[in-house]
């Protein structure tokens, strides 16, 4: 690892360093155990499961005050365990740290922590649309604004730590938590992430990276289930992304994945979350436990004894704090330490990492008063829904479209509108929203927020229609009794539209999300049937998905007339979609996962050498109905003049430049995509991998001048040595409309002797985008969309 470069030390650094020397020769054991622990209050197992095995782990019922007797980690999801008054809960969070502040011995407030994944998950805040819509939109700009507002709405309730993002990279479509992730690529999982964590670190919340590592590789897409990655999968795709938001980003947390890699649990594994984490990435932030995460050495994992064991082995791989509460680091620890079998001076290092975070916080300074909302508190205000509009817009993707979109007004004619998520507002919803994750538990309680279904979007923004409805089906409950209905009502119209995809929920309770892995990759329940008996009708059918995951629809692709795909757009998704269709807004969206064939591809990622795709040696060709970075527009975009460096060194970067240029009538916006093939390697490398791309947004005859500066650092990989490696030779750039589409290639040599990786190399590709002199229409040389 590089030297660091030491910075001034202020005075404010210096007095908050001195605040946490005092302490920690101050406290007690229990004193300082309690400072790794968090409490979870009002998690009544009675009302619903919100986490895994919470069932059976999360002990009796607790009172704070006897809990935190000795001091306190963290408060777990305050908000975000049932629904409360944001601001009467504010006023309760208040008192408590006040009672931390004024009645413990050493007078340590706790760190507040919420999920925050699609927006603060408390009861009234904003819900925005779930990560891979972030990846389909491309836009890394917007995410950063989106993530900022959610830190301002939890800095203004008085939560620290945001347990977000998500940087698994997407490897099976079965896997449930898909609809938590970005992509299905490393890079942009990490540019993205990124964008994240700087957002919600600029409102002074604390991102928490999502799952430290591993976890979307597991076997079958089961959720928990044994990942058997090579240390060069895991190496050079899976913890990119961590990386990224580590050393380029500043992530203050990290939360350990359930996954056990080749046998060893990641939460006993000081490889991963003590060599490189903090030996080679230098990072100096906290590492905290996903829930029960330490118990399940022992319960799940069976590699621990008992929950002594446990926290001695999480403890010493790296993992400074328990949550959701304190399982295994309180007596269990204490026996460890008493009876010498743990050195306390692992508990000192876990001690200083927590409380140089809460200095860093503000907690430990003098005169620290709680935060407390003193006029109304409003989580979903304009802003926010304007934020939300705009990415729910930017993400929608045109997958297929024959020419009836978009429909204009529509005005006198006819729209059959049916399908299970037409009129359902769950469907614009991720499980990680406080919508779906905890008010099923709680029936009768309203959403808190206006979120029109796509039924109401569509009337309102085609007022001059005639639309009727049928359900068709459920979701996933195999109905097929409205589907007769539902057809009729399409053949005496002039356009149907069929929505349909996922219901979002945990633990089998739904079709997407935490443990509602999928079996076949077909839509849920009798959903195909339903649009096959529309499009039967001869009605021009327009078919809507809005899920979780990318689902295997070739016959729809091949026969409705146009397809969209939404994932999970949040409060303002229904109405970004009524626009789409409209043609109020020029779609611009792009896959961030293939959409596959069948389940018979799976696990399936465009990343893949020559012999992952298809063959004379095996009669299941794995690739998908369309590829990763497909979407269409109402425009066209035309490029011209690449140009790309002859020669780099191996060791430094090259400079690509491409046109593009809105050829048709409407204003819209294109995803550059800037693949590197590495032509001959000393190991097997995939066929493109993205390391570049641009949205940019033109009116129509306009055109701007894309360059991208591309480290070479982007294809290293790890070589034959277990050395992380650049090497000279042919790559192979190209500008593609989507990894299946390229538009035009240049050869570039590196030169050089083989380059190892310091760590002190660019990750990210810098990316400028210029106007350009108006063109006159496409010459015969412009490759035209």
């Amino acid at each position: 690892m590089p030297a660091r470069v030491e910075q001034p030390v202020s005075e404010l650094e210096e007095r908050r360093a001195r605040r946490v020397r005092d302490l920690m020769a101050e406290m007690s054991l229990d004193e300082k155990l309690a400072q790794l622990v968090g409490v979870w209050l009002n998690a009544n197992r009675d009302e619903g499961v919100v986490a895994p095995m919470q069932d059976s782990m999360q002990g009796e019922e607790v009172e704070f005050e006897a809990f935190a007797g000795a001091g306190l980690g963290q408060i777990t999801r305050h908000y975000g365990t049932r629904p409360v008054d944001p601001r009467h809960a504010a006023g309760v969070l208040a008192a408590r740290q006040r009672w931390l502040r004024d009645r413990t011995r050493l007078g340590v407030p706790a760190l507040a922590h919420e999920e925050c994944l699609t927006g603060l998950a408390a009861w009234r805040a904003a819900v925005y649309p779930v990560p891979p819509a972030w990846g389909a939109s491309f836009d890394p700009e917007l995410v950063e604004r989106m993530a900022g507002r959610i830190g301002a709405s939890m800095r203004e309730l008085g939560v620290h730590q945001g347990l977000a993002p998500v940087l698994d990279v997407i490897r099976d479509q079965r896997w449930g938590r898909v609809e938590e992730c970005i992509s299905e690529d490393p890079y942009e999982v990490a540019t993205i992430g990124a964008a994240y964590v700087r957002g919600l670190q600029s409102a002074g919340v604390v991102a928490t990276l999502k799952h430290f590592v591993g976890y979307s590789n597991s076997r079958a897409g089961r959720n928990l289930a044994p990942v058997h990655a090579g240390a060069r999968e895991v190496a050079d795709t899976l913890l990119f992304p961590f990386e990224v938001a580590v050393r380029d980003a500043g992530a203050g947390s990290v939360m350990n994945s359930y996954a056990e890699i080749d046998g060893v649990p990641v939460a006993a594994d000081a490889h991963y979350l003590t060599r490189v984490l903090r030996e080679e990435w230098g990072f100096d932030g906290t590492v905290v436990a996903d829930y029960f995460s330490v118990a399940f050495l022992h319960t799940l994992h069976a590699v621990a004894e008992d929950a002594e064991d446990a926290a001695v082995q999480a403890l010493t791989a790296g993992i400074d704090v328990e949550l959701p509460t304190g399982v295994a680091y309180l007596e269990p620890l204490k026996k460890a330490v008493t009876s010498g079998r743990l050195d306390e001076a692992l508990v000192d290092r876990a001690l200083l990492r927590v409380l140089r975070q809460k200095a860093r916080l503000g907690l430990l300074d003098d005169g620290y008063e709680p935060v407390e909302p003193e006029g109304p508190v409003d989580l979903d205000d304009p802003g926010a829904r304007e934020v939300a509009r705009l990415l729910a817009e930017e993400s929608v993707v045109l997958l297929a479209n024959d020419g009836v979109l978009p429909l204009g007004d529509a005005a006198g004619r006819r729209l059959a509108v049916v399908g299970p998520n037409a009129d359902e507002v769950a469907a614009l919803f991720g499980c990680y929203s406080f919508v779906q994750h905890v008010l099923p538990h709680f029936p009768g309680a309203e959403t808190g927020i206006a979120a029109p279904t796509l039924l109401e979007a569509l009337r309102a923004e085609l007022p001059g229609a005639v639309i009727e409805t049928a359900r068709g089906t459920g979701v996933d409950d195999g109905d097929r009794s409205g589907i007769a209905e539902a057809a009729r009502l399409a053949a005496g119209s002039d356009v149907a539209i069929v929505v349909l995809g996922d219901r979002s929920g945990l633990f089998g309770r739904g079709t997407s999300g935490e443990g509602c892995d999928a079996e076949s990759l077909e839509l849920p329940g009798a959903q195909r049937e339903l649009a096959e008996a529309v499009i039967a009708t001869g009605t021009p059918t327009v078919v809507v998905l809005m899920t979780g995951r990318a689902y295997a629809v070739p016959g729809l692709l091949r026969d409705a007339a146009a397809v969209v795909q939404a994932f999970f757009p949040g409060e303002e998704g229904a109405g970004a979609i009524a626009r789409v269709l409209s043609g109020a807004v020029n779609p611009s969206g792009r896959l961030p996962m293939s959409l596959p064939r069948s389940v018979a591809g799976q696990p399936y990622s465009y990343l893949h050498p020559k012999l992952g795709g298809a063959g004379s040696v095996s009669n299941i060709d794995p690739a998908p109905a369309l590829p990763f970075g497909h979407g269409l527009s109402y425009t066209t975009f035309a490029y011209a003049d690449l140009s790309a460096d002859a020669t780099a060194p191996a060791g430094g970067s090259i400079r690509c430049s491409v046109t593009v240029r809105n050829a048709g009538d409407r204003p819209g916006a294109e995803v550059v995509q800037l693949y590197a093939a590495d032509r001959v390697a000393s190991v097997t490398r995939p066929l493109a991998q993205l390391v570049g791309y641009a949205r940019v947004e033109l009116a129509p005859g306009r055109s701007a001048r894309v360059t991208f500066e591309v480290p070479s650092r982007l294809l290293a990989f790890t070589g034959r040595d277990g050395r992380r490696i650049v090497e000279p030779g042919e790559v192979a750039l190209s500008v593609r409309r989507s990894v299946a589409d390229v538009v035009e290639e240049r050869a570039v040599m590196l030169t050089g002797p083989v380059h190892e990786i310091t760590g002190a190399e660019p990750r990210l590709t810098a990316v400028t985008v210029e106007p350009a002199e108006p063109t006159q229409p496409a010459e015969p040389a412009e490759q035209e969309r």
